[in-house]
């Protein structure tokens, strides 16, 4: 669609043809009053992208399970072929669509519960806290949700092979729908600058206090559980390792601390969905009768946390790197 202002068919401000427009804040203050407007959209955003990535994971599973091809190694090769969710490869990109569509819902489910928080915590510290939680959390709902959504439904189209990207099934309509989540409502690259700039830059590292809490209360219970204990310890790891670099780039210059924000977005992505994974994985372990649910979360959970938590390391180095590859790339380069 196309917005159009100022054609004068209903305004005609001094008389000539034009629009009306308010200032909503102060003068000098548009990007911040933007994202202020813009939060609901932008968890929105994360939803869809979330619903969408679940649809292309169930539709690969439906598919992978009926599909024939190939036999498992050690078969009769005169045995009928086998689906190809037997397949070892297969089974990856099934568990890494798992891991981003759920992961994506979690993480949003959780941001729907901090706006009821806001609005009804029985005190105000505690809306204060959900309010300061929140904003840190939005362009990671939005970002991380979009980005991973994504690749899952990227995988879809491959799991389908030679008819992923034919009108004959679905996935092809999923990816050319999600691959806007990652434009609309703020890029990704806006999205990491708001977090840098904005969250951990100016008020103090309060918000990431608030989620150090959690992360911390998190890992306390599941250092209880002999078979998440490992990543109970890497995931305070991890997190030790982001305040260092959130810590770094509070000393950096201003543009030099953006430069990279988009990576540390992207690290800090990785490790609330590993906190949720451990979180939930820890909170259905032993419970009588949900004995399946509890071996589907504890195996997406360690899936997560030794295919997908090692990438938080590279972003970080990226992300408080000061060589100037970046800034002193001459356009010219580009031809």
């Amino acid at each position: 669609c196309l917005l159009n202002f100022g054609e004068g068919t209903r305004f005609r401000p001094e008389g000539r043809a034009g629009a009306v427009g308010y200032l909503v804040g102060g003068r000098g203050q548009g990007l911040a009053i933007m994202f202020h407007m813009m939060n609901e959209a932008r968890m929105g955003v994360g939803l869809g992208a979330a619903a969408i990535a679940s649809r292309s994971h169930l539709l690969s599973v439906d598919y992978a399970a009926q599909r024939a091809q190939g036999r498992v190694a050690g078969r009769d090769k005169a045995a009928p072929p086998d689906p190809i969710v037997a397949h070892a490869d297969v089974r990856r990109m099934l568990m890494s669509q798992k891991c981003y569509a759920e992961g994506a819902l979690a993480l949003n489910l959780f941001c729907a519960r901090l706006v009821d928080e806001r609005d009804t915590a029985e005190d105000e510290r505690g809306r204060a806290q959900a309010e300061l939680l929140l904003g840190l959390l939005t362009p990671a709902a939005k970002t991380w949700s979009s980005e991973w959504g994504l690749v899952a439904s990227d995988i879809a189209i491959q799991i389908h092979g030679g008819y992923g990207y034919t009108r004959d099934f679905d996935v092809e309509q999923l990816y050319r729908d999600n691959r806007l989540n990652p434009i609309h409502e703020g890029t990704t690259g806006i999205q990491g600058i708001d977090f840098v700039g904005r969250k951990l830059l100016r008020d103090g590292g309060a918000a990431l206090d608030l989620m150090g809490g959690r992360i911390e209360d998190a890992c306390r219970r599941a250092d209880k559980d002999e078979r998440l204990r490992p990543y109970a310890g890497d995931l305070a790891s991890r997190w030790q390792e982001f305040r260092a670099a959130a810590r770094s780039l509070q000393a950096m210059d201003r543009d030099a601390a953006l430069a990279n924000a988009t990576e540390m977005l992207a690290a800090f992505g990785h490790i609330v969905v590993a906190w949720l994974w451990l979180d939930q994985a820890a909170a259905v372990s032993g419970l009588p009768g949900r004995e399946r649910l509890a071996g589907a979360k504890l195996a997406a959970c360690r899936f997560f946390f030794e295919a997908e938590l090692p990438r938080v390391s590279r972003s970080l180095a990226l992300a408080v790197s000061t060589s100037d590859a970046v800034a002193q790339i001459p356009t010219e380069a580009f031809a």
